[in-house]
């Protein structure tokens, strides 16, 4: 594992929070009307999809390389997300800056996971 891991403690609080404010950011958007924006809508529920995706990938079928595909695909598709949320809802964009900075330093946790497992 890379030295920088976090202990395993911290990641069952910090993806409940994570999950929180993405329940909320999903919460502004539907009270707001923002889902008549079919990009919005279509990059948000992508994001969704590829975060669910990654566990089986990379822990069920125990493919690091297969979960950093996936995981470099969520990582555009939260940036998209968060780059048209900017333009509905600055509290929405907000609250999905800490799940962006959560998943890219997870991209990292992943692309050294395979250079030090060759």
């Amino acid at each position: 594992m890379p030295f920088f891991t976090p202990p395993n403690w911290l990641f069952a609080p910090a993806w409940t929070v994570l999950y929180l404010l993405i329940g909320l950011v999903l919460y502004i958007c539907w009270i707001n009307g923002f889902w008549n924006n079919q990009k919005l809508k279509f990059a948000f529920f992508l994001q969704l999809a590829l975060n669910f995706l990654w566990s089986p990938l990379f822990f069920g079928l125990q493919n690091p390389l297969l979960g950093l595909f996936d995981i470099i695909t969520l990582d555009l598709a939260v940036i998209a997300t968060v780059i048209l949320l900017h333009r509905h809802s600055k509290l929405a964009f907000l609250l999905m800056l800490p799940y962006l900075a959560w998943i890219l330093f997870a991209t990292l946790l992943n692309f050294f996971i395979i250079i030090l497992n060759p």
